[in-house]
């Protein structure tokens, strides 16, 4: 007795150079190119609903609370200007490594790693 039942579609591959694939994205315009493909080739095809591109506006930002965040951070944190102290008493050889020395160091190194994270997480870049 024959299989009656309906096999499910058979994808299709199609091979890009980052160039062209950069170039399906712009067009795209944040519409996923699957979508946009299909939308391209078959516009007549009204089984739904339309389907617009979407605007990515001017940056890649995801979150823009996030950064904010660590816009006040860094400004919060004088991080900068330590950081150049440090290093213009190092160069120096007048550097002592006292307790605190070292604590404001760890904690600059602290504040530099979660400064990444949140620009990260802004971005929408995942640590590996």
């Amino acid at each position: 007795m024959p299989d009656l039942t309906p096999k499910p579609p058979r994808p299709f591959s199609l091979r890009l150079s980052a160039e062209e694939r950069q170039a399906l994205a712009r067009r795209a315009g944040g519409m996923p190119l699957g979508a946009y493909v299909r939308r391209f080739l078959f516009p007549a095809n009204d089984n739904g609903p339309a389907i617009t591109p979407r605007s990515r506006g001017r940056s890649p930002v995801r979150d823009h609370h996030v950064l904010a965040a660590v816009l006040a951070r860094l400004g919060h944190s004088e991080l900068s200007a330590s950081l150049r102290e440090l290093a213009r008493a190092a160069n120096l050889g007048a550097l002592p490594m006292t307790p605190e020395t070292e604590a404001t160091i760890q904690q600059a190194c602290r504040d530099v790693a979660e400064m990444k994270a949140l620009v990260m997480k802004a971005l929408g870049i995942r640590e590996r």
